[in-house]
């Protein structure tokens, strides 16, 4: 093994049209370089003529059988292409050999091996001694075992309750839990102090991948005005390599014949992405083990999110059964069915010219189911569900409080390493104003302001799209509403259920919901394209800086695209519309639309259920049925040489690649559902219900297509959800003032208390009892049909005969009066009702959530606990070994001494 000491340089001259660079060797350890091609025969790496395979499917090792492969880069020969540029083929291997060379002066030894079905492809396998794994582990700072954990976990409090969590719990004879141990960032020259037992199984799988990832990632291969370039994710955007991945270690199906292989894939395989055990709780230490703490943390979310949407459903079916069960108690929808009350009144044109007059009673059907969602029960359930947000966040917190300490990523900032991509750039130097010395940067910081404000017109162009999409939509309603509301019929038989079901607004809110939803789906494909170049020409630091960022863009503009339609229903439509004698038009030529007699909430209630239902369904399409298929069509490629023994990295290869944003997807997916559930909870009760059934589905989907469809991935570490979090704090704030809202000025809810309290009795009222019989024909003005405007007459040929008056939803003062159609004093007391509940819904609910937020730490005592045990029995244990090793060496010095004057005065004496 060669000693990493210092680096040489060795700069090639190479000719291309297209790349003028010098390829770039590094020799640690000594000053003579060889030619590229006495490289490739060091340490075990042999081309063209390598390594046959040893005919052992599963093996996860070199061909000797020692030495264990870390990682697999697989490239084409060029020499065996059948078409190919000679220049371009020529460059892409000097390229090739270049990296692999210097791959092996870092230390890494290199096998390579062909295809065994196709013989134009290369599987370079790399395996890291443990010289450069002691090495890179330091630099990573990588905690490892110091000693197993002796503290105690507490019993469950909940005895007669343990049959139960048993039954949920996976079986441990068949996952063993992991042993726990204390630990702390590993030191070469304190290498005694930790618990090494046996040197093959100290790093595991994980541990020894995500090293070789980072030697991968920032090993160099050209240099190109003084630019370095280097990394494997470069080479493989290039086609230099066709795909690089750590190996999973078994079939998914069955368990490995090679006894020391783990078989972790088939054991998550069997125990939690097989659908018999959807009702177990999920193996997590053994997924953060296998895939990491990044994938262990989401699942973690995931499955505590899922439980919290238990008692949301369970309060939301109860609240919609509630309203279900009471349709038949609903006064107004009564009135509105009634054929002497709905089938009497004559409702005013809703647009110019086309549209006729027509009876109240065609909207009878949506009136009953409007009586479901718009119930006292949805006050409740709006208020359960601000103070349930806010329970959900702060167990969250303290739940990965307890993670982090279990899965030792405490302290992980100290662990975060710039990306080679912002290393690769860092061309001006800079004094360090702490350090006071030289370091180098991307770009000066009137380089990082102009790239700054690029980006942020980048992103608000792309919003101004968005909201110029949901523009199109609105003129598109406004146009089709005046065609349903000519060829849909007006009046009920009672025989017909089409003119029962479809009326103009139905029929219109359902189409334009399809539609919106359709846009929504491909703006987001075009976009999240658009935001990773912005990110990328943004260049954050970290890959944690770059996640954020790009979280943050997306979110912002996944926001304004699935959200900004229902914002419309909720808050705007219908509420500038003016009155039939003189109405409000938008952008000058279009009627502004008007929601039903009953309000727009049914048809918010429609445009959740199909951006929610259609969201979930495209989702698994493009998450799971296309990689399948994918999986399927090169199953059936390669079915001709199924006789054939394919060893396990040609296996893996073939396998679909998850990406390195695959997880933030997930997120994205997942956030944009909580805030369907938390924002527009008010008008869709069922929501959160919905959820739970899709997310009980997402977590074993999303596990079988990681252990089944994908290869797998490099383990990453993470502390938390990262830029998620404070992204659902901010849903959860928003929340509270957009149910508010919805209840006040969406739902008939005010307007009917105020009636019932203060309108249905004198002096206002006629009733000598609170009632609401009379509230429709009190919510509906009186217009005079004489006092219509040219422009905005219906159509003239009605098939409900003379009439001099029409209604419509408004309060105002009726033809005749000193005010005419100016508003009442039943509009102002409404107005004042809805400011008032929408200020005391947000101060309670806000004082409850801060209360709660107090009353419950972030971290808990026992965390805290455990947390300061442990760094105390470390530095303790680090402390005695260090004295130990000091008073064995200061012994040692004293004997010498001791000899030493010995030695000398002996001939003196004598």
């Amino acid at each position: 093994m060669k000693k990493m000491s210092r680096n040489v340089l060795l700069q090639m001259e190479e000719e291309d049209d297209d790349d003028d660079g010098d390829i770039v060797l590094e020799n640690l350890g000594q000053t003579i370089i060889p030619d590229l091609g006495s490289l490739e025969s060091q340490h075990d790496f042999r081309t063209p003529e390598f390594e046959e395979f040893n005919g052992k499917s599963d093996s996860l090792f070199f061909n000797d059988g020692q030495r264990r492969i870390d990682f697999v880069l697989v490239y084409e020969d060029e020499s065996r292409k059948e078409t190919s540029k000679k220049g371009t083929n020529e460059k892409q291997r000097r390229k090739r050999q270049a990296y692999e060379s210097n791959l092996i002066c870092h230390g890494l030894q290199l096998e390579a091996t062909r295809s065994v079905l196709d013989d134009k492809l290369v599987f370079v396998k790399v395996h890291a001694p443990w010289e450069v794994l002691c090495t890179y582990a330091e630099i990573m700072h990588i905690k490892l075992p110091l000693k197993p954990n002796d503290l105690k976990n507490r019993s469950s409090a909940f005895g007669t309750l343990n049959w139960f969590t048993k039954v949920l719990s996976v079986d441990e004879s068949i996952i063993k839990p992991e042993q726990e141990f204390f630990t702390a960032p590993f030191e070469k020259n304190r290498m005694n102090d930790f618990y090494i037992v046996d040197r093959d199984a100290f790093f595991n799988p994980a541990t020894r991948s995500r090293i070789v990832y980072f030697i991968l990632s920032r090993v160099k291969y050209q240099l190109i005005n003084n630019v370095s370039k280097f990394g494997i994710n470069r080479l493989v955007n290039s086609g230099i390599y066709k795909a690089a991945f750590p190996l999973h270690d078994c079939k998914f199906r069955r368990q490995s014949e090679d006894p020391s292989c783990p078989n972790e894939r088939y054991l998550l395989y069997r125990e939690w992405a097989h659908p018999r055990s959807i009702y177990k709780k999920q193996p997590l230490d053994l997924i953060r083990k296998y895939y990491g703490e990044k994938i262990g943390i989401y699942f973690a979310w995931l499955g505590y999110y899922t439980q919290m949407l238990l008692l949301a459903a369970v309060v939301g079916v109860a609240c919609f059964l509630y309203g279900y069960l009471n349709q038949d108690n609903c006064t107004w929808s009564k009135e509105v069915c009634h054929p002497d009350i709905g089938g009497k009144i004559i409702m005013c044109p809703q647009c110019d010219r086309l549209c006729p007059f027509w009876k109240l009673n065609i909207t009878c059907e949506s009136s009953k189911k409007l009586c479901i969602f718009d119930s006292f029960g949805t006050l409740v359930f709006a208020v359960f569900m601000g103070v349930w947000v806010t329970l959900f966040l702060e167990f969250w917190k303290r739940r990965q409080a307890e993670l982090e300490y279990e899965w030792d990523t405490v302290e992980l900032q100290q662990e975060e390493q710039a990306r080679p991509e912002y290393e690769a750039r860092c061309t001006h130097v800079v004094i360090n104003e702490i350090t006071q010395e030289e370091e180098r940067i991307p770009f000066t910081a009137w380089g990082k302001c102009i790239r700054i404000t690029l980006c942020a017109s980048a992103v608000f162009f792309w919003i101004l799209l968005i909201i110029a999409s949901v523009i199109g939509i609105i003129v598109y309603r406004l146009s089709v509403f005046i065609v349903f509301s000519a060829k849909l019929p007006k009046n009920i038989n009672g025989t017909d259920p089409i003119q029962k079901y479809l009326t103009p607004q139905t029929a219109t809110s359902i189409t334009a919901s399809i539609i919106s939803f359709i846009i929504i789906m491909i703006l987001n494909t075009i976009y999240e394209k658009v935001a990773i170049m912005i990110t990328n020409f943004e260049l954050p630091r970290t890959q944690t800086d770059y996640e954020n960022s790009l979280t943050m863009k997306m979110f912002l503009f996944q926001f304004v695209n699935y959200y900004s339609s229902c914002f419309y229903i909720a808050f705007f439509k219908g509420k500038f519309v003016g009155y039939p004698g003189d109405p409000v038009y938008w952008l000058g030529k279009y009627r502004n639309e008007e929601c039903d007699p009953g309000g727009c909430l049914l048809e918010l209630t429609t445009q959740l259920t199909i951006i929610m239902g259609g969201k979930a369904i495209w989702n698994n399409i493009q998450e799971v049925l296309l990689p399948w298929i994918m999986n399927l069509i090169g199953r059936f490629h390669r079915v001709s040489g199924s006789e054939k023994i394919t060893p396990r990295w040609e296996q893996d290869y073939h396998l679909q690649p998850i990406g390195k944003l695959g997880l933030f997807y997930e997120y994205l997916e997942m956030i944009i559902q909580f805030g369907f559930v938390t924002l527009f909870v008010a008008s869709f009760p069922l929501a959160p219900l919905l959820a739970l059934v899709n997310n009980i589905l997402e977590i074993r989907v999303d596990a079988w297509k990681l252990t089944t469809q994908f290869r797998r991935l490099v383990p990453e570490k993470a502390q938390d959800i990262g830029a998620w979090q404070p992204i659902m704090q901010g849903i959860a704030i928003l929340a509270v003032v957009t149910n508010a809202m919805i209840i006040a000025f969406t739902s008939d809810m005010i307007p009917r208390l105020v009636y019932y309290w203060s309108f249905s009795v004198p002096p206002y009222g006629d009733h000598t009892s609170y009632t609401m019989e009379g509230y429709i024909n009190n919510t509906l003005s009186i217009f005079k049909v004489a006092d219509f405007k040219n422009k905005s007459k219906g159509n003239p040929y009605s098939e409900l005969g003379n009439h001099t008056t029409c209604r419509y939803r408004d309060f105002r003062y009726p033809p005749g009066h000193p005010q005419e159609y100016k508003h009442n004093i039943y509009y102002w007391h409404v107005i004042a009702a809805k400011l008032a509940f929408i200020i005391v819904m947000e101060h309670v609910i806000y004082s409850v959530k801060f209360f709660i937020s107090y009353a419950i730490p972030d971290v808990s005592k026992r965390t805290k606990s455990k947390i300061q045990r442990e760094k105390y029995l470390t530095q303790k244990l680090l402390h005695e070994n260090h004295l130990k090793d000091m008073t064995k060496n200061m012994g040692v010095i004293a004997e010498r001494m001791i000899e030493a004057v010995d030695n000398n005065l002996r001939p003196k004496l004598e």
